[in-house]
């Protein structure tokens, strides 16, 4: 049994990580850190656990655990890191965007489809950012074929949840309820980590990634629409996406356009192709908390302690 301790488990990928543990056969959760809510019952927080849990929140950090997931705002996990003594035995899971670049050797970059055996045999490893997680996984094939050499666009939209739990004008329900809007365009911060598994991959710079996010007026998931121009017909194109995704059991290529509602509650990626004249368009689907957060983090575990990688991550879609 693997005993894990959550730093920063009151926001929303900590309730996330919270109601996949919970029912991970292969996991006890020893403790539950909150700054704010120290002393509540998990389930006043997180209300959908109500009978499922009698877990109170800490205001002490249980630092011995076999894995501790880092469930903090940017910036804190090293602060964090650097102030606490950690167990040499204990495995590290960082959510926050503090070690996800190569700078950072004591950290793993925890994008499974790309980084698995490494991940494997890590004991440190920085989950990717949920735009960069579906935007990569539409790339990957294309990068490790060195086939990306001309330009390449986004846009992407995202639920409201991925904003975090505070409030501010742009997370408020009257704002963004039938709204949708353009932030941080060709700036976003995740931009950083996506140019750099690409370079890695492709072995030399990618092309200019032209970056263009949304808010969406729904709670959570993400599509991205990518498309670049091509050399290669179509059917090479989808032979090389088979075989790169042959052994990845989250990510499912599909011939029909994928929403969002059939990677909702799901660790899944869904992975549409369609090519007009010269330019290929890929279509990338998954619900921003879990594989985009804390079922990815779980993903990780399970790979960092020797598990089938799919343990505890047998979800089911919303559907409707």
């Amino acid at each position: 049994m693997i005993n894990a301790s959550l730093i920063g488990g009151a926001g929303y990928t900590g309730g996330e990580l919270l109601r996949i543990l919970l029912n991970h056969s292969e996991v006890k959760i020893q403790s539950v850190h909150s700054r704010s809510q120290s002393g509540k019952n998990v389930c006043e927080v997180h209300r959908d656990l109500l009978g499922e849990s009698d877990l109170v929140f800490s205001s002490t950090h249980d630092l011995g655990a076999d894995v501790i997931f880092l469930c903090m705002g940017h910036g804190e996990s090293k602060d964090f890191i650097k102030n606490h003594r950690i167990s040499k035995k204990t495995k590290l899971i960082d959510l926050s965007q503090d070690f996800r670049y190569a700078k950072d050797t004591q950290f793993i970059y925890g994008l499974p489809e790309y980084n698995r055996l490494h991940i494997m045999n890590a004991m440190n490893v920085a989950n990717p950012g949920c735009f960069a997680t579906a935007i990569q996984l539409a790339l990957l094939p294309l990068a490790k074929e060195k086939l990306l050499k001309e330009e390449i666009h986004v846009s992407a939209i995202t639920g409201s949840t991925g904003a975090g739990q505070s409030l501010s004008e742009t997370t408020h329900f009257t704002w963004r309820t039938s709204n949708i809007s353009l932030y941080k365009p060709f700036t976003h911060q995740h931009l950083a980590e996506i140019k750099e598994t690409l370079s890695l991959l492709q072995g030399e710079s990618p092309p200019d990634i032209h970056f263009l996010p949304f808010r969406g007026n729904f709670t959570r998931g993400i599509l991205a629409s990518v498309y670049s121009r091509i050399d290669e017909n179509f059917n090479e194109i989808k032979d090389i996406y088979e075989d790169y995704f042959k052994s990845h059991p989250f990510v499912q290529l599909s011939d029909h356009n994928p929403d969002v509602k059939q990677v909702v509650n799901t660790n899944k990626a869904i992975i549409h192709l369609h090519q007009q004249n010269d330019m290929l368009l890929i279509v990338s689907v998954i619900d921003n908390l879990i594989k985009g957060a804390s079922g990815q983090a779980v993903q990780n575990m399970n790979l960092m302690f020797g598990l089938d990688e799919t343990s505890g991550l047998k979800l089911k879609p919303t559907g409707y």
